[in-house]
């Protein structure tokens, strides 16, 4: 079963907003606030590789407040 991590940078005060957006979208199984280099990191899982990248892609990126994101697939 395809799984990606999604790294998020948000901008200031928007951390929570951002998270609660998160976790509303198919496909995220896991979202936390983190301390270091990034604010959140997310963990996707579908049935297809085609359904993990669509929610990266057509969903999550178009949270407001979201600066960057890195996107780590999973092979094993």
């Amino acid at each position: 079963m395809p799984v990606a991590f999604v790294l998020v940078s948000a901008e200031v005060g928007k951390t929570r907003e951002i998270l609660g957006e998160l976790k509303k979208i198919e496909g995220v199984v896991e979202a936390y606030t983190v301390a270091g280099s990034y604010d959140i990191v997310a963990k996707l899982q579908a049935d297809k590789f085609e359904k993990v990248a669509e929610a990266v892609t057509q969903k999550l990126r178009k949270i407001g407040g979201i600066k960057n994101t890195v996107t780590l697939f999973a092979f094993e």
